[in-house]
């Protein structure tokens, strides 16, 4: 028998790969880097993206100003169901209250649909 064990020391065998754990330092930073290069591109994307428009931001000669004050196109609105929208107030917020509501059609700003003036969703924001 080998006598090394048995007398209690061993050696390390010679062909054997000694594994180092990294500091939680240095995984922490590495998980950080990968994040951040993941979400960059992510958070890019759709820059630049105005079809038809020059480098500059001009719009092309013979497009018609849309720089003025003009309402947002009705796909740019979220559906109910995404906003949890319901035809009772919640904690006294009611869609009368709310700074997108629009009394006039009984319309909101960012949610499509007809709109109850004592209706509620998550984009709730008090009239200043």
């Amino acid at each position: 028998m080998n006598t090394d064990i048995e007398e209690g020391n061993r050696k390390p065998f010679k062909g054997a790969a000694i594994e180092e754990i990294p500091p939680r330092r240095v995984v922490l930073r590495g998980a950080l880097a990968v994040g951040c290069g993941l979400l960059l591109p992510a958070a890019l994307f759709g820059c630049d993206s105005k079809k038809g428009e020059t480098a500059t931001g001009a719009a092309p000669a013979g497009a018609p100003d849309t720089s003025a004050d003009t309402a947002a196109p009705a796909a740019a609105k979220v559906s109910q169901e995404s906003v949890q929208y319901q035809a009772q107030p919640k904690d006294g917020q009611k869609c009368d209250g709310c700074l997108h509501f629009i009394a006039g059609s009984n319309s909101c700003k960012l949610v499509e649909g007809q709109i109850s003036p004592d209706g509620w969703c998550t984009l709730w924001t008090q009239k200043t």
